[in-house]
C-alpha cells in the first residue's frame, strides 16, 4: 500500500527489535542525565532558600558563575519557598524511599562482596531503575535479605543494630498509611529532591556524621 511503512527486513539493515535493544541503554543514560540536571536545578533552588552565596553554590555544583547567577536570579525573584524540614523522622513516601535508598547503599558499602542489594542500588543511582512501587518492593526485599545474612557479622557493626533500627522505622512508614497524627503538611519540594535529601541524611546518620 502506498505510504505504508516497509517492514520487510532488507539485507544489511537492523530490525526494529535490534535497534530497540541497542538504544535502550543509551536512552536510560540520556534520561538519567536529564533527570539529574532537573534535580540539580531544584537543589540550587533549595540552596537559594538557605541564603547561600552564588560563589558557594557554583563551587558545590561545579557550574559556571554565569549559569548559577541566572538560576539564582530566577529563584530569588519568585515567592520564597517555605523552609525545608530536614529531620529524619518524616512520613511521606518519597522521604521514606530516600531513607531506604541510603540504608541500602550503606549496606552495599559495608558488605561489598556479599550484599544482595548492590545491583539494585547501582541501578537506582545510575537512573537505570525508577522509584516505582515494584522497584521499591524489590529493594526492600533485598535489604531484608542482607539484614538477615549479616545480622551476626562484625563488619561495620551495624547490620544487627543501626541498620536494623533504620529499616524497621522505614518499613513501618511504608507499610502504614499516613494518619492525622503522623501526616504532615504537604511537602513543597519535589519528590526527587526529598529522596535525595533523605538519602544523604540517612547515610550521614548511619555513619555518625549527623
Amino acid at each position: 500500500m502506498a505510504g505504508a511503512e516497509n517492514t520487510q527486513q532488507n539485507p544489511g539493515t537492523l530490525t526494529e527489535e535490534q535497534a530497540a535493544r541497542m538504544l535502550a541503554g543509551m536512552n536510560d543514560v540520556i534520561r538519567a542525565g536529564e533527570e539529574m540536571r532537573k534535580l540539580r536545578a531544584e537543589m540550587i533552588k533549595l540552596f537559594v532558600g538557605f541564603g547561600w552565596t552564588q560563589d558557594r553554590i557554583a563551587r558545590l555544583t561545579d557550574m559556571s558563575q554565569p549559569a548559577v547567577s541566572k538560576q539564582v536570579t530566577k529563584y530569588r525573584s519568585a515567592d520564597p519557598a517555605p523552609p525545608v524540614d530536614l529531620s529524619l523522622d518524616q512520613h511521606d513516601v518519597p522521604w521514606l524511599e530516600g531513607r531506604l535508598w541510603g540504608l541500602a547503599e550503606d549496606l552495599s558499602e559495608t558488605y561489598p562482596d556479599t550484599a544482595r542489594c548492590t545491583r539494585c542500588v547501582g541501578a537506582l543511582a545510575r537512573g537505570k531503575k525508577r522509584f516505582t512501587p515494584e522497584n521499591v518492593d524489590e529493594l526492600r526485599r533485598l535489604v531484608e535479605e542482607d539484614l538477615r545474612l549479616h545480622a551476626t557479622e562484625p563488619a561495620g557493626g551495624r547490620a544487627g543494630g543501626s541498620h536494623r533500627s533504620a529499616y524497621d522505622e522505614i518499613s513501618r512508614g511504608l507499610d502504614l498509611p499516613a494518619t492525622p497524627d503522623t501526616a504532615q503538611t504537604a511537602p513543597t519540594a519535589p519528590a526527587s529532591v526529598r529522596r535525595a535529601l533523605a538519602h544523604r541524611i540517612q547515610r550521614d546518620r548511619l555513619r555518625g556524621d549527623a
